[in-house]
């Protein structure tokens, strides 16, 4: 390829135009430009760096155009008049790897002021002084806070009740106690020992409360032996050892009703 058809294929179209309608300094201006480029041929732009009165908002954005590509930056100018940025190169690049650059130029533009025009030369202003705030009463607000406790309490005396009294319950009714002689028939003589080991016991406990039931039965009987020499120990550990063989089943064929009939009689005893 001759350089005159190179340089015919890869000759720039118009140059930079802003395309914002009568940007004020702070607004975001566009700038364009349109490069044209044979079929095929794609165009890449770098980054727009800060000028003294400009600076750019974004990346480039190239988009397809008629005849070739449309470049776009967004920019911000920060002075009122006629203003230039240095727009950076861009590149065109050929399907077969070859490429070629196109100098960006200078984009010029005219920014309007957002100061009126009546101000001819525009100063710094002093502060203000402080404002003084207006004189104010609490007694609107004691008044509220009196009517909300005064409707508070009242709310509370309306919604509170008067405690219900008790109505008398009707006395209760215990089942008669089943004797020992239908538990042993049913088959269960381990609970008429359990039943006669706790009266025992219980009476034990009334007349020596150091005997109580949390202990065993040697250590019951040793407490009732030192707290009390005259019981009649020999029955109580007749009795108990008794009644605990058969509560726990280490004596079979054993008539328990007897010797729970003596327990009963002699917790009775006790207890007088």
């Amino acid at each position: 390829m001759t350089a005159v058809v190179l340089a015919a294929l890869l000759q720039g179209g118009s140059g930079w135009v802003a395309v914002s309608p009568r940007p004020t300094v702070g607004d975001t201006i566009w700038l364009e430009r349109t490069v044209t480029a044979p079929a095929g041929w794609r165009v890449r732009v770098a980054k727009l760096d800060p000028g003294p009165q400009t600076e750019p908002l974004g990346d480039p954005t190239v988009v397809p155009a008629e005849g070739g590509w449309t470049v776009r930056y967004p920019v911000v100018a920060w002075a009122p008049g006629d203003v230039s940025a240095a727009m950076p190169p861009i590149w065109r690049l050929a399907p077969d790897g070859s490429a070629d650059s196109l100098p960006g130029g200078t984009a010029t533009f005219r920014v309007a002021s957002v100061i009126p025009d009546s101000i001819a030369s525009p100063a710094p202003q002093p502060a203000l002084g402080p404002v003084r705030l207006a004189r104010r009463t609490p007694l609107p607000t004691v008044a509220a806070v009196l009517l909300s406790a005064g409707v508070l309490v009242g709310v509370v005396a309306w919604r509170r009740r008067s405690p219900r009294a008790a109505r008398a319950a009707a006395d209760l009714e215990l089942d008669p106690e089943v004797g020992d002689t239908r538990w042993v028939a049913a088959g269960e003589p381990r609970a008429v020992a359990a039943r006669a080991t706790h009266r025992l016991r219980h009476a034990i406990a009334h007349a020596v409360p150091e005997a109580h039931s949390a202990l065993t039965t040697s250590e019951c009987l040793s407490v009732v032996e030192r707290a009390k020499p005259d019981a009649p120990l020999r029955q109580l550990r007749e009795l108990l050892s008794a009644l605990d063989q058969v509560a726990f089943a280490t004596a079979h064929g054993v008539d328990v009703g007897p010797i729970a009939a003596r327990a009963r009689a002699l917790a009775e005893e006790l207890e007088r």
